[in-house]
């Protein structure tokens, strides 16, 4: 059974929403996660430049002793773990809109996506999208701003809220019964979504669909913590916005931030 860390990587705080839900599932493993904020947004760079920052977060991963890396990230996820799969041996978990379900249980079929620039744009969202979509009007909408909301901890602020109410407009005048979330900075966003959007739209994002599969990749690869005591939970940011991320993850016992280059 394996003492070494799951390591997770995301442009900035977003990730933490996913971290969440794997550590509630998993509280007995160690967790270190790095927040690029530096970088952020991925989702407007081009998709050379996300390969390059995944590939320095996962060498700064390895450098940890990682066991298994989270790209806890869809902007990533879908423009460069193919090539991390290919060119490292541990195991990696990715984050893909949960477009599936949605397309699934919609009764109206017709559903949103709410993502970035760099997601809706690549190979591997629309190949998710003619797979489990098909018979399904995908209502798709590129966030403008919410990242840089997220990081920067306004997304309560009135102009944001305007900001907002133009981008799901389109969601509304489609008459979706399921918004997908597939960023991973906007379940932080949730309570600005239900206040804009009808009642009856469910929200769904990949949190526990992750967590859950990070948990089978664990026991597949016989890497879990056998210890039965509480993991430890690092957060590592290379920009200055240590007290945000304490905020954000005060749900989680004795976790700590510490500001790191890398």
């Amino acid at each position: 059974m394996s003492q070494q860390p799951i390591v997770l990587f995301d442009s900035g705080v977003g990730g933490t929403s996913i971290l969440k839900e794997i550590v509630e599932r998993l509280p007995h493993e160690d967790f270190i996660y790095l927040a690029d904020s530096k970088n952020a947004p991925y989702g407007e760079r081009t998709p050379q430049e996300i390969l390059d920052l995944s590939i320095k977060n996962t060498d700064f991963a390895l450098g940890l002793d990682a066991k298994l890396i989270v790209v806890a990230c869809n902007t990533a996820t879908t423009n460069a773990i193919s090539y991390l799969r290919t060119h490292y041996k541990l195991p990696f978990i990715g984050i893909e809109p949960a477009i599936k379900p949605a397309a699934l249980h919609s009764e109206v079929k017709r559903i949103g996506v709410l993502a970035t620039k760099g997601t809706l744009s690549s190979a591997l969202f629309k190949q998710t999208s003619e797979v489990f979509a098909q018979g399904v009007n995908v209502v798709e909408v590129t966030g403008k701003g919410i990242v840089e909301a997220v990081e920067g901890g306004w997304t309560s602020d009135q102009h944001f809220m305007e900001h907002l109410k133009t981008q799901v407009q389109a969601f509304i005048e489609e008459d979706i019964d399921y918004l997908v979330l597939g960023c991973t900075h906007y379940p932080y966003i949730i309570p600005q979504l239900k206040q804009l959007l009808p009642e009856h739209v469910k929200i769904i994002d990949s949190g526990r669909a992750v967590a859950k599969q990070t948990e089978a990749v664990l026991e597949e690869n016989k890497l879990r913590n056998s210890s039965l005591k509480p993991g430890k939970v690092e957060l590592y940011t290379n920009a200055d916005n240590v007290f945000h991320l304490k905020h954000l993850i005060k749900a989680i016992p004795n976790a700590r931030v510490l500001r790191k280059v890398f």
